[in-house]
């Protein structure tokens, strides 16, 4: 068994944006549990602490020296690996790290990695193992070469997409066949904003029938999307949630929120 906990559920875009008046963004700066951190991911299992990308700014304080067992980036854009250039730096063992195919990473990461330690890239499909779970990459639709990854265990399949604009359809049939109990996923805009690199609320919708036994985590949410979550004005299937910051899956009956 393991837990998937979302450290950050954020897009660039989110609440609350430097000088923006919206109700989301005023709410965040009001009550800082509604603000939204880079968007990343906590897998536990086990004794082993997996992070999901290293946008959070926080991460050092998070996390005690030596306590990340591996990191796991979806792609190669700043606001996902940012925090990767300091810990690169730190005092402490190597920190593998698995990643998608592409050559230029970041900046000089790959030229200067320090602790991190880079393994050969991911092929999509192809299943590996980190403490017991099944990991296995599947590609996405960004203007980066990105990854999603769908976690397995005997009893408990997460799949965890972000960024992508909807799914290609060899990933669409990967998920299919593992038939995920969650799939947290890429929801940037509600659905009158219109992106090349993200979903918005029907993207999401749309998604969200192909495997309506699944419950669809909304997550790298922007300011826009949360003005229109906390109009509430919507109205959504009931396999479609929000994330939000600290959410951890599976819902523990106990641990259900109304945010």
């Amino acid at each position: 068994m393991f837990s998937l906990t979302l450290l950050g559920t954020g897009s660039v875009h989110a609440p609350p944006v430097y000088g923006c008046s919206c109700a989301a963004c005023q709410h965040a700066l009001n009550y800082t549990s509604a603000s939204r951190a880079p968007c990343s991911a906590l897998l536990r299992t086990g004794k082993d602490t997996i992070l999901i990308d290293a946008g959070h700014p926080k991460l050092q304080q998070i996390f005690e020296p030596g306590s990340i067992s591996a990191i796991l980036i979806t792609h190669y854009h700043m606001d996902h690996v940012q925090e990767l250039f300091k810990l690169r730096w730190a005092i402490t063992d190597p920190i593998d790290v698995y990643h998608p195919n592409d050559p230029r990473g970041c900046d000089d990461l790959f030229k200067n990695p320090g602790i991190l330690k880079f393994k050969s890239p991911n092929t999509n499909g192809t299943t590996f193992h980190l403490s017991k779970i099944k990991v296995t990459p599947i590609a996405l639709n960004h203007s980066k070469q990105s990854n999603g990854y769908v976690f397995q265990s005997t009893a408990l399949t997460i799949a965890y997409l972000t960024d992508t604009k909807g799914l290609p359809q060899q990933s669409i049939e990967v998920l299919q066949r593992l038939n995920p109990q969650y799939i947290v996923i890429d929801c940037s805009f509600p659905a009158h904003i219109d992106n090349d690199n993200h979903n918005n609320l029907d993207d999401l919708i749309r998604l969200a029938k192909i495997l309506p036994g699944s419950m669809w985590v909304a997550s790298h949410i922007g300011h826009e999307l949360d003005c229109v979550r906390l109009s509430g004005a919507l109205k959504l299937p009931k396999n479609i949630m929000f994330g939000y910051d600290g959410l951890s899956l599976p819902i523990l009956p106990s641990s259900e929120s109304t945010k």
